[in-house]
């Protein structure tokens, strides 16, 4: 039964009538488009559906700036067949929720008109569940080595920890992000440009597989679609606000990713990048972003100090931790007053510490008992392997200060 006949608008409305609605209009509405968001909140997506395909029929009389937008919309309605669409991809493991369905991530409600008049999925974990533990990690398609490293281990790394890995099941980045996460065991979700049964790009219609058996595959049109440009630009908008926040790997000043970053943003979510080389083009735009609002990144947990709850704190990092750091500030002064080439006697060390002679003696046995110095006749030196490495040959002290 198709959407041109007035049979399956005719009655009053529920539940079920919104859902066949609005799967319908995935198939006539461009994703994102504002104006036509606008209608289906003042129309309701039953009273829209019905003023395209039986004109007058719809809960009030269109404006005329609307009545030419209408005119563009009814071709498409004229073919738009809701129960194919849920049959295609019921037939391939998918569904169909929208706003008001248990499944539906009140979080795209953020977008205002531009949100997703519905989505369809293909895999079985609640959407909903998902969304609420969530991060997009994307960049750019021609990526290097170390970026592809980055998304890997940066996936894997938030996979192990419970949080679903978002992205655009891209070649590059997005791919890396995807295996990431595949690899560790964990959660991830691919955000479509076209229908959820199309293994767009081909290359990885494998991954897409294990996505919908592993994960979530996403997507705004009804099964069949296929991409353009504009519908991957578009697509960005569902990642940014879907998730809790976005980091971007790799990306040239000139990126979709950039798009999702900007567009995370605005909606006030997490921006995060993870630096490169400033002599690669590819690290440029990610560089841009961390001059702005975009937060520094380099692993997972910090990602999750910032989008995940109270607490969850990323480990401090500092360098390796040597003997002498442990030393008590008066102690380390008289081992830096032994000489490094020969020895001394505890007047001349108690001299150059600026203390007494019977403080420099306790301080030296101290030292002695560490290991940092050694008796030699009426005089102290260092050893020739203090503890932590530093090592006295040639006259030099190595691994010191």
């Amino acid at each position: 039964m198709t959407a041109a006949g007035a049979a399956p608008w005719s009655g009053a409305g529920g539940p079920e009538e919104e859902r066949r609605a609005r799967a319908a209009l995935t198939g006539v509405l461009e994703p994102g488009d504002e104006r036509a968001g606008r209608l289906v909140r003042e129309w309701g997506a039953v009273g829209l559906i019905r003023e395209l395909t039986a004109p007058g029929r719809g809960p009030q009389a269109p404006a005329a700036a609307d009545r030419r937008r209408l005119d563009g919309y009814r071709g498409r309605a004229a073919t738009a067949d809701p129960d194919r669409y849920l049959a295609t991809a019921a037939a391939v493991g998918g569904r169909f929720v929208c706003p008001g369905s248990p499944q539906w991530p009140t979080q795209l409600d953020d977008l205002g008109d531009a949100r997703p008049v519905g989505l369809w999925l293909r895999g079985l974990p609640d959407l909903r569940t998902w969304a609420l533990r969530s991060v997009a990690v994307v960049g750019a398609r021609a990526c290097t080595p170390y970026g592809a490293h980055m998304a890997q281990s940066l996936a894997a790394g938030l996979a192990e920890r419970g949080w679903v890995v978002v992205s655009g099941a891209a070649y590059g980045i997005d791919g890396a992000a995807h295996r990431g996460a595949l690899a560790a065991g964990g959660a991830t979700a691919a955000v479509l440009a076209c229908g959820v049964d199309v293994a767009y790009p081909r290359g990885h219609a494998g991954l897409l597989g294990r996505i919908a058996q592993q994960g979530l595959v996403i997507g705004e049109l009804p099964p069949g679609s296929h991409p353009t440009a504009g519908r991957f630009v578009l697509r960005n908008r569902v990642i940014a606000a879907l998730t809790r926040g976005t980091v971007v790997v790799e990306a040239a000043h000139r990126s979709g990713s950039l798009v999702t970053a900007r567009r995370a943003q605005g909606l006030g979510r997490f921006t995060m990048g993870v630096p490169g080389p400033a002599t690669s083009g590819l690290s440029a735009g990610v560089h841009e972003l961390l001059r702005g609002e975009g937060v520094l990144v380099t692993d997972a947990e910090e990602v999750i100090e910032l989008v995940g709850g109270m607490g969850e704190l990323a480990p401090a990092r500092r360098g390796p931790v040597l003997a002498r750091d442990l030393l008590h500030p008066d102690t380390a002064r008289v081992l830096d007053a032994v000489p490094a080439v020969g020895s001394a006697r505890a007047a001349d060390l108690a001299h150059a510490a600026g203390t007494g002679t019977d403080e420099v003696i306790g301080r030296l046995y101290e030292l002695h008992s560490l290991g940092f110095v050694e008796r030699q006749g009426d005089g102290w030196q260092l050893t020739r392997r203090t503890p932590g490495g530093a090592t006295r040959t040639g006259g030099t002290r190595r691994g010191g200060h």
